[in-house]
This record gives C-alpha cells, sequence and structure tokens, in this order.
C-alpha cells in the first residue's frame, strides 16, 4: 500500500494546525486547498493550491484524477458552498470524507442574542429606527447586505478591504486578522458607541474576544446561525482528526511496510 494521499479543503486555523501535524508525521502525501479570497494567506507547513475547482463535479475529477485516498473538508463553518461541493464529491467517488468543524458558541448568562439565520435576517431585525451603532463583524463577504438599511451607523471589521466600498453615509472601516483580545475588542466598542453586534456563529476562540465582550458591556449580538450540517463524518478538534485518520490509514508499522 502507498502513502496515502490527502486533500484538506482549508482556510481556518484549524486546517492549518491539522496540515502541520500530518506534515510533521511524513506517512501521508497532503495538499492544502485554498479559496484565495484573502489577498495574504498566512504560510502554510504543506504544498498549497489556490482557487475553487469549478464545482463539486470538477472537484469529484480532481481527487480521482489526483489518487487521493481521503478529503477532509476543514473550510469555515460558513462555507457552505464548498461544504456541499466536497459532501457531493465524496458521496459520488465513494472517497472517503471528514469534515473538521470547531464546536458552535453556546449562550452563556448575561449573554443577550437574538438567534438569526442570514446576514440580511440580522440587518432587517435591526429595525427601521432609532438608527443603531452597529459592529457589522462577519467580514467582507456578507458586508453589502447594510446597504440595505443606511439609516444605521456600521463599523466593518474585515482582512482585505472591502471593494467596491459600500454605498453608506455612515460606514468606518477596520483591516485586522484575529486572534483578538477581550481588552482590545471592549475599547473598539466603546470607541465607536457601538450598541449591536452582527456576528456569524464561527466558533473557536480567535473572534470569541467580541462575544465575551458584548457580554461585559451589556451589547446586543444578532447571532447568525450556521446551516444544518452536510452528511459527512464530523470531528471538532484536530486530534479527532488524526484520530480518524489513523482510522482509516494505519500507521506505517502497522501496515507491516
Amino acid at each position: 500500500m502507498g502513502r496515502p494521499r490527502i486533500l484538506i479543503l482549508g482556510g481556518t486555523s484549524e486546517a492549518r494546525l491539522l496540515a502541520e501535524a500530518l506534515a510533521a508525521r511524513d506517512d501521508c502525501d497532503v495538499l492544502l486547498s485554498l479559496a484565495g479570497r484573502t489577498e495574504k494567506p498566512a504560510t502554510q507547513p504543506v504544498p498549497v493550491r489556490i482557487g475553487g475547482f469549478g464545482g463539486a463535479a470538477a472537484l469529484a475529477d480532481f481527487l480521482k484524477a489526483g489518487g487521493y485516498g481521503l478529503l477532509i473538508d476543514a473550510t469555515h463553518p460558513f462555507a457552505e458552498r464548498i461544504s456541499a461541493n466536497a459532501a457531493f464529491a465524496a458521496e459520488t467517488t465513494g472517497i472517503a470524507a471528514i469534515a473538521l468543524r470547531r464546536p458552535e458558541w453556546h449562550r452563556r448568562p448575561g449573554d443577550r442574542w437574538q438567534e438569526v439565520q442570514s446576514i440580511p435576517a440580522a440587518i432587517e431585525a435591526l429595525g427601521p429606527s432609532p438608527p443603531r451603532h452597529v459592529f457589522l463583524a462577519t467580514g467582507r463577504q456578507g458586508a453589502h447586505h447594510a446597504q440595505a438599511a443606511p439609516q444605521h451607523h456600521y463599523l466593518v471589521r474585515s482582512v482585505d478591504p472591502v471593494e467596491p466600498p459600500l454605498a453608506l453615509d455612515n460606514v468606518d472601516y477596520v483591516l485586522e486578522r484575529g486572534p483578538f483580545t477581550l481588552e482590545g475588542e471592549c475599547d473598539l466598542l466603546r470607541q465607536h458607541d457601538i450598541d449591536v453586534i452582527v456576528a456569524k456563529n464561527s466558533g473557536g476562540a480567535a473572534t470569541y474576544a467580541k462575544i465575551e465582550a458584548a457580554r461585559l458591556l451589556g451589547i446586543e449580538v444578532m447571532m447568525v446561525a450556521r446551516a444544518p450540517a452536510r452528511i459527512v463524518k464530523a470531528v471538532d478538534t484536530v486530534e479527532a482528526a488524526l484520530a480518524a485518520i489513523d482510522h482509516l490509514f494505519p500507521p506505517a508499522m502497522k501496515r507491516g511496510v
């Protein structure tokens, strides 16, 4: 049996940590695929490809042509299209698949959450008046939805600039990459007089500080819920993903190599 080939669909810190762990083991060949939405992606520990595949069928063809034995979907919890494509490609090719999904955040005492199903629903839930000071912490992909409610004041944070800029009179931009600190988030919210945050339930520690800060300051959060999970075996830690990989491809000594 040859070295197993693994394709990781990445873009998250968990994907990078998993790739790092697999690279250190040196008993498999790993390719990390990034969507290419970030202008300056972080350095990765394994070979990388940038860009989409052209749909689910094209991803299936890529897996077959490359002789891959495992597909790992470690994309962002809200990268719903690529996750759907991954599930389809795994099912049609019969190639094993794992989804690495960090656990969701859960409401704690003191949280003022209103759960919504989408960013447009969150913008609508802000209400027509009075004008509110909104921290739009959903990244640049969904920022344009704010244009449906131009009466509010918006603070938009993203890794890369929002292009084109939003057609709004009252909008400020912050270009930053997490992780963020509780102290820094509290300062940001106070500085901009924020009274409501629009956030995706991404989970993980890197961006949780804004949720803690909202709890501390009594600020409302419009929490965008995740879509229902696709039918792929899911694990919620890098360690669990490594254990699943060992189960699929026993280490070389066990294989008698």
